[in-house]
């Protein structure tokens, strides 16, 4: 299992968990949401729990439950800037289909 940061997304994680003043890196995992089943959802990781798992680069962390992990397995989180839009860009290998909004997905 593995998760793949690419340095602007750790250079934008460990820039919101300095701004925050503190944690322990970005929790991410998805939920039921949306038209197509899964939505994915982020949030600041301050510990980490029994059930979760750690990947790290760049100098930067990513908590992921571990029943999550079959749906994020080989993910990809890159943070991308255009024009004056900047977001968390997910690719993920195991998504078959994505709803017309983007904002949910299907494995």
């Amino acid at each position: 299992m593995s998760i793949q940061l690419t340095a602007n997304a750790a250079q934008r994680i460990q820039q919101q968990i300095q701004k925050r003043g503190s944690g322990f890196g970005l929790r991410v995992g998805v939920r039921k949401s949306g038209c197509s089943g899964y939505a994915y959802t982020m949030d600041y990781a301050d510990a980490v729990e029994a059930d979760e798992q750690v990947f790290e680069q760049h100098g930067a962390k990513v908590v992921v439950r571990s029943e999550h992990l079959p749906m994020l397995d080989g993910l990809t989180l890159d943070f991308q800037k255009q024009g004056l839009n900047e977001a968390f860009k997910f690719l993920n290998p195991n998504v078959k289909g994505q709803c017309g909004c983007g904002e949910s997905f299907t494995v």
